[in-house]
């Protein structure tokens, strides 16, 4: 009877470790991007765009720009679109590419290559992640003024204040998810902010769905987490000791591959998540 009560255990052991999630590396681009902030899978047109900061993070300086990089790894550009400031989050709605960049929103047509616009954020500091829901508006963080804005039709309005230093946020279908150093926050449409997981890195930065209420969290510092919204998590990758970033991460839900650009190493990663 023991043989065969041990024998069970150990294979329902088995079983629930098999059921962890976990990364498997797959690839890593040659270091010719520049300062990687953001990561954005295209799927329509099956290519990465890459946000390419390229000197200070907050400073205006005209270097920074957006590269595009194939899904098997091949850098196609490092520097596609060029100009901007320190370019962060990004969104994508009807092929147009809309990038945080410090203190506006920059519009770039992704058919014609070009910049089309400039939305400015009265007041921002550090804009630094981007959201959109499928109505097509946008939701852009400012980490240091400790706010979130959304943008409707061109015009801009405040949508939370006095955070901590929400970074990454993901329009979901009844509201929106905010990453608050550290803690995930989920703000409903009817303006009802709850905490929904804490107790992570504070440099919380990217964030992506799964599966519904199950979600891939990185933070700037090196460690990236698989958090449920009933507040359990589970560490995928932790590179903190090897001072490899992992800053706001793309995701490819059909093929499950997690791309991660690593900042300071000026490469991105792809991870292919195992369940």
């Amino acid at each position: 009877m023991k043989t065969y009560l041990l024998a069970a255990i150990l294979c329902i052991s088995s079983q629930l470790s098999a059921q962890e999630p976990r990364l498997e590396k797959i690839w890593t681009t040659d270091s010719l991007l520049k300062v990687p902030e953001s990561v954005l899978y295209d799927a329509g047109n099956k290519v990465l765009y890459v946000s390419n900061i390229d000197g200070q993070p907050a400073e205006k300086d005209g270097k920074g720009s957006i590269g595009k990089v194939g899904l098997d790894g091949r850098i196609i550009q490092a520097a596609w679109i060029s100009g901007l400031n320190a370019p962060k989050g990004m969104g994508l709605y009807k092929d147009k590419l809309y990038v945080a960049d410090l203190t506006e929103v920059v519009v770039i047509d992704i058919k014609k290559g070009s910049i089309t616009g400039k939305i400015p954020v009265a007041d921002a500091v550090f804009l630094n992640d981007i959201s959109i829901d499928n109505q097509g508006v946008v939701y852009v963080s400012d980490s240091r003024s400790a706010k979130v804005h959304k943008i409707e039709n061109g015009n801009v309005m405040l949508l939370v204040e006095k955070l901590q230093g929400p970074n990454g946020l993901l329009a979901i279908k009844d509201g929106l998810l905010i990453l608050d150093r550290g803690s995930l926050l989920k703000m409903t449409k009817d303006g009802q902010l709850s905490k929904l997981a804490d107790g992570m890195d504070p440099g919380t930065d990217g964030i992506e769905m799964v599966n519904e209420n199950e979600y891939i969290v990185s933070c700037w510092a090196g460690v990236m987490y698989y958090v449920r919204t009933n507040g359990n998590k589970t560490t995928l990758l932790d590179t903190r000791n090897d001072k490899i970033n992992s800053a706001d991460i793309g995701y490819d839900s059909k093929r499950k591959i997690v791309y991660v650009p690593t900042f300071y190493r000026n490469t991105v990663t792809a991870y292919q998540l195992k369940q």
